[in-house]
């Protein structure tokens, strides 16, 4: 048991307004980064990190001390991404939005590995992105992130080497990795 979640929280709990200001200040940057890493959008993520700390707050009398608490608020943060990801895919997507994206791949913009691994991960199917990020963005654990997606460690593990060879492949179509080609002697 982490003794400072636990003495945070319980000052939360009675309302210390002090406390819950640090403790947002603690969580802001993992929360806004899995966010953003998940949705592509800042004022999204900004919108979704919001969100999920008045999730935090109503359900801390729910965290259960036996567990660290910075997997418990990602847990509810890739739960909230997940939840408007599926409702913004059954929006329709405005035509000059589409425009605009079109135009802004300038050629120095693809030039940019970052740039293109993001994209790249944007692609993956949600539960291998998500996995993808929570263990090379956030660096947890795969049992950390079994518990936050409620599967078994050995399924993190195939969606991790699974979104490792779907992100290589991705990367060599558009010509940001080489192909590797095995010579015979």
């Amino acid at each position: 048991m982490n003794e400072e979640d636990a003495a945070q929280v319980r000052s939360c709990l009675e309302g210390n307004t002090e406390e819950m200001r640090a403790f947002v200040a603690r969580f802001q940057s993992p929360i806004f980064g899995l966010c953003y890493r998940m949705l592509g959008h800042r004022q999204d993520a900004e919108d979704v990190a919001q969100e999920v700390f008045v999730r935090a707050f109503r359900s801390l009398h729910q965290w259960d001390p036996t567990r660290t608490l910075k997997p418990w608020l990602l847990t509810i943060a890739a739960n909230r991404c997940r939840t408007f990801l599926s409702k913004r895919s059954k929006r329709p997507v405005p035509a000059e939005f589409a425009s605009e994206l079109a135009v802004s791949q300038s050629p120095e913009q693809l030039q940019d590995l970052g740039e293109e691994l993001q994209k790249a991960i944007n692609l993956l199917r949600e539960d291998h992105r998500t996995c993808f990020i929570l263990f090379h963005q956030e660096n947890m654990s795969c049992q950390e992130i079994g518990d936050i997606l409620e599967r078994p460690e050995g399924t993190i593990k195939t969606w991790l080497h699974r979104s490792r060879q779907e992100l290589a492949s991705t990367l060599r179509q558009r010509g940001i990795v080489p192909e590797v080609r095995h010579e015979s002697r």
